[in-house]
C-alpha cells in the first residue's frame, strides 16, 4: 500500500478520535475518570503524524536509490531529498496540481511514477521539454537539431549488483546549459530495439539502428538516466506526464555504504 496513503488513514482515525473525545466523550466523562487508552494514544499521536504528513505531501520527501541508472551522479544506496513543492504545490494521494509554480527544466534529476506503474517511483534526469525534438543518436545527444556537447573526463569502473564489475566512459554533458555527468558503454547500442515497449503517444517517436527521435507532446518531459546504457527510461516506455511528477531531487542526506556521500547536493 502507498505509504501516503497509509499516513492519511492513520490521521484520519487518530484526527477522528480526537474530534470524538473532544466534543462527546470528554463533556461527559467525570472529574478524576482516566481517559481510555485508546484516546490518550490517538491524542499524543495525531500531532505527530499530522507534521510528518504534511511535511512529506507539501515539503520534502525521502526516497532511496535502488539501481544504478544514475550513476554517477546517484550511487545505489543514497537515500536523497525530493523537494515537493518545486514543481507546484499538490493535493497528497490523487497528485493534483492546485498551484503552479516552475516548470521542470532541462537537466533537472525528477522523481516521478514510473508511467507503466505508478505505484512505483522512478528518478532519471530531464532532458527534453514540451515541444521538443529530442534524437539520440551515437550516444549523444540532439535537442531541436543542436548537439549537446559532451567532454571525455577518463575511464569509469564499478561493481553492480552480484559482483558484476562494469567499465564505461565517464563524460561531461551539457544540455542547453545544464552541465552533468554520464556514462557511456562505447561497446553497446543507442538503444536495445528489443526493449522499446508500446507506450501512450508512441507515434510521436521513431527508431532505427542509429538513432531514436521523439517529438515530445505537449505537457510531457522525455527522461534519461546518466547510466546511458543501464537505463531503462524515455528511450523504452516513452513520456513522462506533468500529472505524474513527484518533485526535484536535491540533497544526498544519508548513504550507509559511503558516509563522504552524506550532504552533497544533486545537480
Amino acid at each position: 500500500m502507498d505509504f501516503a496513503l497509509i499516513m492519511f488513514s492513520l490521521l484520519l482515525v487518530t484526527g477522528g478520535i480526537w474530534l470524538l473525545d473532544k466534543y462527546a466523550l470528554h463533556p461527559k466523562r467525570e472529574v478524576g475518570i482516566v481517559e481510555p487508552w485508546w484516546v490518550e494514544y490517538a491524542k499524543s499521536f495525531f500531532p505527530v503524524i499530522l507534521a510528518v504528513f504534511f511535511l512529506r505531501s507539501f515539503l520534502v520527501e525521502p526516497f532511496k536509490i535502488p539501481s544504478g541508472s544514475m550513476i554517477p551522479t546517484l550511487q545505489v544506496g543514497d537515500f536523497i531529498l525530493v523537494n515537493k513543492f518545486t514543481f507546484g504545490i499538490r493535493l497528497p494521494i490523487i497528485n493534483q496540481k492546485i498551484i503552479q509554480i516552475n516548470d521542470p527544466q532541462r537537466g533537472d534529476v525528477m522523481v516521478f511514477h514510473y508511467p507503466e506503474n505508478p505505484s512505483v517511483d522512478y528518478i532519471k534526469r530531464v532532458i527534453a521539454l514540451p515541444g521538443d525534438t529530442v534524437v539520440y543518436r551515437n550516444k549523444k545527444v540532439f535537442i531541436n537539431g543542436e548537439e549537446q556537447i559532451q567532454q571525455h573526463e577518463g575511464d569509469y569502473n564499478y561493481v553492480e549488483s552480484g559482483l558484476n564489475f562494469v567499465h564505461a566512459e565517464r563524460y561531461t554533458e551539457n544540455v542547453k546549459g545544464h552541465s552533468h555527468p554520464i556514462l557511456v558503454n562505447p561497446e553497446m547500442p543507442s538503444v536495445h530495439l528489443a526493449g522499446v515497449a508500446e507506450f501512450p503517444q508512441s507515434e510521436n517517436c521513431r527508431y532505427s539502428l542509429e538513432e531514436m527521435m521523439c517529438k515530445v507532446p505537449a505537457g510531457h518531459y522525455f527522461m534519461m538516466g546518466d547510466n546511458r546504457d543501464n537505463s531503462r527510461d524515455s528511450r523504452y516506455w516513452g513520456f513522462v506526464p506533468d500529472k505524474l511528477i513527484v518533485g526535484k531531487a536535491f540533497f544526498i542526506w544519508m548513504n550507509f555504504g559511503d558516509l563522504k556521500r552524506i550532504g552533497l547536493s544533486i545537480n
